[in-house]
């Protein structure tokens, strides 16, 4: 299936995890794709999975820390100059921990909402022009369940990502005549590099049993990254045509 041939696409977040997944994902359909992400080694391994995959002729990859607005305005520009333009964005980028609310600094809650909301609004609006002057652009932003379910420990992360799901609508409604569609993806219960282990650096006196309904109600634990790599796929892509300004949960029925 060859859905995004002759489409290019940025993905942040590219050197692990979902973003890793999305890139390979979107390149074996035939997509023209540079991926950002803070980590060069990361990245490093990302493109060494697409040589093996036959694919690297297609991918770029530059670090990024998608905070940095100056770097960002750069980043995105030469990204978009090198493909000829661009027809898809995939902010997958963010970071996730946690700690009692009570205990929360400033500091911390600031880092997370810099990274995760500012950063893929930077992203966004770096990206827009190029994005609109396609006619159908796409913006694939991700969100999570914790946007609209009570994840404890997570007050910051949840914030993040339930700003980001509005910053989604608000692009939705704004730029919907000039063709561009803005969509959000809110996984849980994935495998990813943030939920490995006692997970986002929980505190250690948190308490797990707040954590029991966090459980798939569909297959054995949590599913790989690929399976939220293929929703993306699909969103972004012309199957995707008629979504836009709107969540869609992938978490296996953890939250019914």
């Amino acid at each position: 299936m060859e859905r995004f041939e002759g489409r290019r696409v940025i993905v942040t977040g590219a050197g692990s995890g979902i973003g890793r997944a999305t890139v390979h994902r979107l390149l074996s359909e035939g997509a023209r794709v540079t991926g950002f992400d803070v980590s060069t080694a990361g990245l490093e391994e990302t493109a060494a999975q697409a040589a093996a995959n036959g694919t690297a002729g297609r991918l770029t990859t530059t670090p990024l820390d998608i905070a940095d607005e100056a770097a960002v305005a750069s980043g995105v520009a030469a990204a978009v100059a090198a493909m000829g333009g661009l027809d898809v964005l995939v902010n997958a980028a963010g970071i996730l921990r946690s700690a009692h609310t009570h205990e929360t600094t400033l500091d911390f809650w600031n880092t997370v909402l810099k990274v995760n909301l500012t950063g893929t609004f930077l992203v966004t609006r770096e990206a827009l022009p190029a994005l609109l002057a396609t006619g159908r652009g796409v913006v694939v932003n991700f969100s999570s369940t914790s946007a609209s379910f009570a994840h404890p420990y997570m007050a910051a992360y949840a914030a993040s990502k339930g700003g980001i799901q509005s910053f989604t609508h608000v692009l939705a409604s704004e730029y919907a005549k000039q063709g561009l569609r803005a969509v959000s993806v809110a996984p849980g219960s994935i495998e990813s590099g943030m939920t490995t282990g006692r997970g986002p650096g929980l505190p250690e006196d948190a308490d797990m049993s707040l954590f029991v309904k966090l459980a798939p109600a569909l297959g054995q634990g949590f599913a790989g990254p690929e399976t939220v790599a293929g929703v993306v796929a699909m969103l972004a892509s012309d199957d995707g045509a008629f979504v836009t300004g709107t969540e869609i949960r992938i978490d296996g029925g953890t939250h019914f």
